[in-house]
């Protein structure tokens, strides 16, 4: 450091020009005509010149390969007792919930077979019954998370389940 450099305090928000040497103690003056001492290993040169030349390299952002098997949309599964069988008419209310909770366990298996890691089930607003089995199957389930598509549980016709 020479007298007249732009010199800046580590650790310190305060700045200035250098005005005069002691040795291992400097002399600075701040913007506001204050002067300051501080010893030379305290004080770092602050001139913009010496970034001028220095070249700032940007890497793009690593971006994780995906799989192309979990790339893919999630499995989506319509508990709709219409979309399970041809005659909906010709079943019992009971029996119609035991093949809806049967459909609904065969997925789960499938999506745990096949390394799926998201289900949507489709149960429907209704009066609640197919939801509540939904949702206390999913309860005794082991490795998954779910969780209502919608904020209100109650208007959402779907839940989305994430396999870890």
């Amino acid at each position: 450091m020479k007298i007249g450099d732009s010199v800046a305090v580590i650790d310190e928000d305060l700045k200035g020009t250098v005005t005069s040497i002691h040795g291992n103690q400097i002399d600075f003056k701040d913007e506001n005509g204050f002067v300051y001492q501080y010893p030379a290993e305290k004080l770092v040169s602050h001139s913009p010149s010496l970034y001028e030349n220095i070249r700032v390299e940007s890497k793009p952002e690593y971006v994780p390969p995906k799989s192309k098997k979990h790339a893919a949309n999630q499995l989506v599964l319509d508990l709709h007792f219409d979309q399970l069988v041809e005659n909906p008419q010709d079943f019992e209310s009971f029996e119609r919930l035991f093949l809806q909770k049967e459909k609904l366990m065969d997925t789960l298996e499938f999506c745990r077979q096949n390394r799926i890691k998201k289900l949507e089930i489709i149960h429907g607003i209704g009066d609640g019954t197919l939801q509540q089995l939904v949702t206390d199957t999913l309860k005794s389930q082991t490795g998954l998370d779910f969780y209502n598509k919608e904020i209100l549980h109650h208007q959402s016709g779907a839940v989305m389940v994430e396999f870890h």
